[in-house]
């Protein structure tokens, strides 16, 4: 079984690109069944699009498993498919799954240790297609990611974009006492970076969403008014910070709509921090009197402020990714002599249950199940040092040599066997 994976990231596309292969996470779902369909079911598959990044897990035993995973990748983009080419990565086997590892760890995010990623991996996991290499992969992946959390402090605030987000609007007003923030959009996101300027002092005015009743929801546990989509003009006229995290195609708030709504503020500074990838915010607003628009990019200044401090655990926490990626490189080499154990095992089965049976007759009763249960142990006794030894040397070059060796000498897969 071979493991590939075609993707784009923070570190090598900007906002732009990466919000053209950014999914939601219904179409994540469809599309890892897709690819799993349209294969004929040969392919196992896994979507995870984040705001940071957009990978494709794919696994399959057929050779052409990466390029399946790159076309699908670049299909994604369309007509901007020429442009991502170059900044997308294609890792394999064990260099996908110590990729994934990281990510699982926070190791490989915008900030480094952020909390959400572990949840969008799970999330991503448990509605794709995963098959038997896949499902071993990512469960590994998020036991990386528990364990860099529990035995590391690389989980400490600030660990996510929403702080680093709450932090940018420390920055920009000195302080948020008094300073009144507008949610647009009322996902999890908006929730936590709400969540993270209250702590710093500000205030929640209003959630606006295009879905009324979530808005409702989150205002009612925020203290804030709920407001529909249309009526989001209403609520600049006395914000000072506006948060936008919705999953909408386009921009949501543009020049063009909100113009009016923003002169009237005569020039009374607000910022836009867009958290959202495809953008929400039209980055035309920056260029009107008193606006300032920051999207998930423009954090990395906030986050390298605090990156010095959790270096030391991040070396701690890539032990423990690079342990786990270890085993799974000696899980996978190992599939390749499962058949040949396996085939000695049964042979070993089909010549001990063939001499019971010649005898079996002449045994009496009360010695028949003590002579199954010790013929049995003697096998597994005899064939436990051999199977051991076949999967530690799997994981060295001259791991399929060994199965080799096996399945001449007990003729395994041959005509006739006995």
């Amino acid at each position: 079984m071979k493991l590939a994976l075609a993707g784009v990231s923070h570190h090598t596309a900007s906002v732009e690109l990466r919000e053209r292969v950014a999914i939601d996470g219904a179409s994540t779902s469809a599309l890892a069944r897709e690819l799993a369909r349209s294969s004929e079911g040969r392919h196992e598959a896994v979507v995870l699009s984040a705001c940071n990044r957009t990978e494709l897990y794919l696994a399959s035993r057929d050779g052409d498993v990466a390029e399946a995973a790159d076309r699908a990748l670049l299909a994604l983009a369309g007509a901007d498919a020429s442009a991502l080419a170059p900044v997308a990565y294609r890792l394999a086997d064990e260099s996908a799954a110590l990729h994934l590892f990281r990510v699982a760890a926070g190791l490989d995010s915008l900030v480094p240790g952020e909390g959400e990623i572990l949840g969008q991996v799970r999330d991503a996991y448990e509605t794709g297609a995963p098959g038997p290499l896949l499902d071993r992969t990512f469960r590994m992946a998020l036991h990386a990611g528990r364990r860099a959390r529990l035995e590391t402090a690389i989980g400490e605030s600030p660990a996510s974009v929403p702080a680093a987000a709450a932090a940018l609007a420390q920055q920009v007003f000195d302080r948020l006492e008094a300073r009144r923030v507008v949610l647009v959009g009322a996902g999890r996101t908006s929730e936590l970076t709400a969540r993270n300027l209250r702590s710093r002092g500000a205030t929640v005015t209003a959630v606006v969403n295009r879905t009324f009743d979530r808005a409702e929801r989150l205002a009612a546990s925020l203290g804030a008014r709920a407001l529909a989509l249309e009526d989001v003009r209403d609520a600049l006229a006395d914000a000072d910070v506006v948060v936008c995290s919705t999953s909408a195609a386009g921009f949501v708030l543009t020049a063009e709509a909100l113009a009016p709504a923003l002169r009237a503020r005569r020039g009374r500074p607000v910022l836009f921090v867009d958290l959202a990838v495809p953008r929400d915010v039209d980055p035309a607003l920056a260029a009107v009197d008193g606006c300032f628009v920051y999207d998930v990019d423009d954090l990395e200044a906030v986050v390298s402020a605090s990156l010095e401090g959790r270096r030391a655990e991040a070396v701690a926490a890539e032990r423990i990714v690079a342990a786990e990626a270890d085993r799974f490189r000696a899980w996978q080499a190992s599939l390749a002599v499962v058949p040949a154990i396996a085939s000695l095992r049964a042979l070993a089965e089909e010549i001990r249950s063939s001499e019971l049976a010649r005898v079996e007759a002449r045994l009496p009763e009360s010695e028949r199940e003590v002579v199954e249960t010790v013929t049995a142990q003697i096998v597994n006794k005899l064939l436990h040092l051999p199977t051991i030894r076949m999967k530690e040397a799997a994981v060295t070059p001259d791991g399929l040599v060994y199965a080799d060796v096996v399945r001449h000498l007990f003729g395994l897969g041959e005509e006739g066997e006995t």
